[in-house]
């Protein structure tokens, strides 16, 4: 298990937040950060508003780098149109998120390890990196030695949340296909998600 995905509860608790909407998380029964001094509450000035936007944004995402966030924002603002939304358009687009979006699954960062180990095919050919942008009607589909791991089936089985309808999926098959790129209001945060503060950060 990668560091990332041991810490992903911490990430919760230090923000304050159950990102992804899961009844295991920490956050349920204690709202407050980790540590001797995570109960103090401080009033967040412009600055930490802005930060914790981010950190929410880049922890959702299976705690994407700094080095990469920075290139998805500087990416966003390169595009026409509304950044904010283009910078969410970015994240949706990476292979890793599609996999979790089509439940194949349980989270995030088992969603780029499953892509790191070479179990996911876009257009028929083995894909590996997570951050692989997927294009508008491109099929994702589980390799048919995968089909049957335990991961998968939980994850494809699990009601903890439904299927967006930017993207179509046949679990039966474990095969899907990515329609189209999401707006900011189809995309099923648990927690809100404030991307025009993430740009208010980075143009500071």
């Amino acid at each position: 298990m990668t560091k990332r995905a041991e810490s992903k509860y911490k990430i919760n608790r230090r923000l304050g937040a159950n990102l992804w909407g899961r009844p295991k998380s920490p956050v349920n029964k204690r709202d407050y950060g980790p540590g001797q001094h995570g109960q103090r509450r401080k009033k967040p000035t412009d600055f930490g508003i802005q930060l914790m936007a981010k950190q929410k944004l880049k922890g959702y995402y299976g705690n994407i780098g700094e080095k990469q966030f920075r290139k998805y924002y500087e990416e966003a603002v390169r595009r026409k149109g509304d950044t904010s939304e283009n910078l969410i358009e970015l994240l949706e687009r990476r292979l890793d998120a599609v996999i979790y979006r089509m439940k194949f699954a349980i989270t995030p960062f088992a969603a780029r390890q499953f892509v790191s180990h070479g179990h996911v095919l876009v257009n028929g050919k083995r894909v590996n990196i997570p951050s692989y942008v997927v294009r508008d009607n491109d099929t994702i589909e589980v390799k048919e030695k995968s089909k049957q791991l335990a991961m998968v089936l939980d994850a494809a089985q699990s009601g903890e949340r439904d299927v967006p309808d930017y993207v179509e999926v046949d679990h039966r098959a474990m095969k899907g296909r990515f329609g189209r790129a999401p707006k900011l209001s189809d995309v099923p945060y648990p927690v809100q998600m404030e991307p025009n503060l993430v740009v208010e950060f980075y143009s500071r």
